[in-house]
């Protein structure tokens, strides 16, 4: 039988309001992730909720530092998050020493210096200071091979390049399964970071081009 069309869906800038679904749409898409298999100690018992302390204090750091987030929506349901690190912003959550204690304590002090390390190794892959990162992104496993990947990504690119100064976006991914989907959508591998066995894929999407108007 011939696919259903997706249903529609918006593209919005979330607020704190959102907190409570983006933590449970992240944990979802993040809780099988290769990467966060390694760093949460998945053969350990408590692995469920070690990676969801991380989305929680992540999610909840984010929107106290009024971080930007952009949403999809299908009948005003969340199904797609991409949270947004600026360019003079991007340190500012793992940065924070409320932060590092709440992750100490619930996802344990290994777990979060494991974390702290992989991402200490991916922002030395940076192409200079002038990119956006995507710290945490991802379609809800019920609306994925639908193509709202690919529109959360368009959303997020336009979005950012609304900033002059920024020269694009910066992702990472461990899983195999993506590494094709990015490259298709314009994203150009620029280095690999090792965490534990896993070799964890930086991609980045540069910004437009802007053509200077010559004086009239």
């Amino acid at each position: 039988m011939p696919q259903s069309t997706p249903a529609p869906a918006e593209v919005r800038l979330l607020d704190g309001g959102y907190s409570r679904e983006a933590r449970s749409l992240l944990y979802h898409a993040y809780r099988h992730e290769p990467t966060y298999a390694y760093l949460f100690e998945a053969e350990r018992p408590g692995f469920e909720q070690r990676v969801r302390a991380l989305v929680r204090e992540r999610v909840r750091q984010h929107f106290l530092q009024d971080l930007p987030a952009l949403g999809l929506l299908v009948d005003d349901r969340l199904i797609g998050i991409a949270l947004i690190s600026p360019p003079v912003r991007r340190l500012g959550v793992t940065e924070s020493w409320a932060w590092r204690l709440r992750m100490m304590l619930s996802a344990g002090v290994r777990c979060t210096r494991r974390y702290l390390e992989y991402r200490a190794a991916l922002l030395a892959c940076l192409p200079g200071d002038a990119v956006h990162i995507l710290p945490l992104l991802g379609i809800h496993p019920q609306f994925q091979g639908r193509h709202y990947g690919e529109q959360l990504l368009a959303a997020v690119h336009d979005w950012c390049a609304a900033d002059e100064s920024s020269r694009g976006v910066v992702l990472d991914t461990g899983n195999e399964h993506y590494l094709d989907f990015y490259r298709r959508q314009g994203y150009l591998e620029i280095g690999e970071v090792a965490v534990g066995p896993i070799r964890e894929h930086v991609f980045f999407h540069p910004a437009p081009q802007r053509i200077a108007l010559a004086p009239a």
